[in-house]
């Protein structure tokens, strides 16, 4: 019965079981309810607006999974990562708008698809590059490194250069007929939430089986100590570039879905706010947890929303608070923060660990 009912008694006797998904009934259940809430309960039973709203936090936990993999798993400090975002949203939104696909793979829907593929790996191919410097550089004189990225990428390459291709300014319209999966046009609240799961929940997968790895764990040395990994026969060099890799490539991902999401793209939707929101994301929600990064982006965005929605009905008798509501929002954001700086260092994942564990140890909490 032990061996059913964890985690009252661990009888693990091997690295595969004590990591395995499905280690007890239970556990299966509860992940295929939430699935089942996720992908169906989700677009069934919530009005319109607040599957956008959903829709808006999977994009954000998107994108904040790549900023854990490199600050909370291998302690690599980052605050250019929504750089990243939009090179993966160019890349999509060029491929789908200017590459000569063949009329076959337009008309089965899979120039869409094959774009987000090519968004990741451009967009991971472009974070290795600006990841070369932690070969010499390491601490304040990297995250000046990674700042660059978004200035250089953002404000340069992309403003300059990508969004003026075809002589357009700088919006580049993207017709709601580009976007498509085999028959299916991303029109609407519920196919683009859909589509978000899906990538989530492929990201997440991934993320998790690559943390229990060898790569995964050579992360997490060089975190720990990066000095006494390479002692232990670590390259260390090889892991962050690596790394690299792997958190642009998700990037990437979560800029070519929100192509999808928006009828026109624009440098504007990647400000160097969204690389700091990102870190403040995973900041709330606890460094070095997959669960952190998407309840940090949950309660990034219903905080915000819950805001705006306080502020609207002022607007009757105030005209000038909705002017001021994104100041307004950030410095609600950076009390935020720094309340869960002082009063839950870890984030909420930890707090959901505690959660979790009394429940399965109750009634014997000790």
């Amino acid at each position: 019965m032990s061996r059913v009912w964890l985690p009252c008694g661990h009888y693990h006797e091997t690295y595969a079981k004590d990591q395995g998904w499905w280690q007890t009934p239970v556990i299966k259940f509860k992940m295929l309810l939430l699935l089942g809430i996720v992908l169906l309960g989700v677009p069934l039973l919530l009005p319109g607006y607040w599957i956008g709203v959903c829709t808006m936090i999977g994009y954000t936990a998107m994108g904040a999974l790549g900023v854990q993999l490199l600050i909370g798993y291998t302690e690599l400090i980052t605050l250019g990562h929504g750089a990243f975002i939009a090179v993966g949203a160019y890349t999509s939104t060029m491929l789908v708008l200017h590459f000569p696909w063949p009329q076959s793979l337009v008309d089965l829907g899979l120039a869409y698809p094959l774009s987000i593929v090519a968004a990741g790996f451009i967009a991971g191919i472009w974070c290795v590059i600006f990841g070369l410097p932690t070969a010499r550089v390491k601490g304040f004189y990297f995250i000046l490194t990674t700042i660059a990225a978004q200035f250089i990428t953002v404000d340069l390459v992309l403003t300059q250069y990508v969004s003026k291709i075809g002589g357009r300014a700088q919006s580049i319209k993207i017709p709601s007929e580009a976007i498509k999966i085999g028959p299916w046009t991303m029109t609407g609240d519920v196919k683009p939430y859909l589509l978000m799961a899906v990538l989530l929940i492929l990201m997440v997968m991934v993320t998790a089986n690559l943390l229990r790895t060898k790569r995964g764990r050579a992360w997490m040395a060089i975190r720990d100590n990066d000095i006494a990994a390479s002692t232990m026969g670590i390259s260390v060099f090889y892991h962050k570039l690596l790394v690299f890799f792997v958190a642009g490539a998700m990037a990437g991902v979560a800029g070519a879905f929100w192509v999808s999401n928006t009828s026109a793209m624009s440098p504007e939707h990647f400000p160097w706010f969204l690389s700091l929101k990102l870190v403040g994301v995973i900041l709330i929600g606890g460094f070095g947890s997959i669960h952190g990064a998407i309840f940090g982006a949950a309660f990034w965005v219903l905080v915000g929303e819950f805001l705006q929605m306080g502020v609207l009905p002022l607007a009757e008798y105030w005209p000038n608070v909705l002017m001021s509501f994104t100041f307004l929002k950030t410095a609600v954001f950076g009390l935020i923060i720094c309340a869960f700086l002082n009063l839950e260092p870890h984030g909420l994942a930890y707090r959901w660990w505690q959660i979790k564990n009394y429940f399965n140890l109750w009634p014997f909490s000790y």
